[in-house]
């Protein structure tokens, strides 16, 4: 187990550097990023309408939010599986979850008043990068029963 460890310490340096990145992401957000909902999820949102936003910025602060967490991710599958067809398959699912997030997100915002909790959700997945966390399982397991 040791000496596996030692024959993969770049990759595991890599992937390391990569998680760094998602936190520095996630500690200067407030920074970067145009997102009135930082605070107004933080508050009893519940019982509250939406905050007024400027929706050019914050579709384009979104968009960033999403695209940079995506990058990195895409970066970490490659890190850890260096299988070109698994980064292309990725790319596209990301692609595809970008287009009905975003329009999902900007449909609950300006459709649905009382959605609060659905536009949670919606924007938890846009700007976290959640879809990493369930895609490294996945393939991992797919190349394992590959292998069998």
């Amino acid at each position: 187990m040791l000496n596996k460890l030692f024959e993969h310490k770049f990759k595991i340096l890599i992937a390391f550097i990569i998680i760094l990145c998602f936190g520095l992401v996630r500690a200067l957000e407030n920074k970067i990023f145009y997102d009135p909902f930082l605070v107004y999820f933080e508050s009893d949102f519940k019982d509250l309408p939406f905050p007024e936003v400027d929706s050019l910025k914050l579709f384009l602060g979104l968009l960033v939010r999403f695209v940079l967490n995506t990058v990195l991710s895409l970066l970490l599958i490659y890190t850890l599986f260096q299988d070109i067809e698994i980064l292309k398959f990725s790319t596209l699912i990301y692609g595809f979850f970008l287009v009905i997030l975003l329009g999902m997100f900007f449909i609950v915002l300006n459709y649905f008043p009382d959605g609060n909790w659905l536009l949670f959700y919606v924007r938890r997945f846009i700007i976290q990068p959640i879809f990493v966390l369930l895609f490294i399982p996945a393939f991992y397991y797919q190349q394992q029963n590959l292998k069998k």
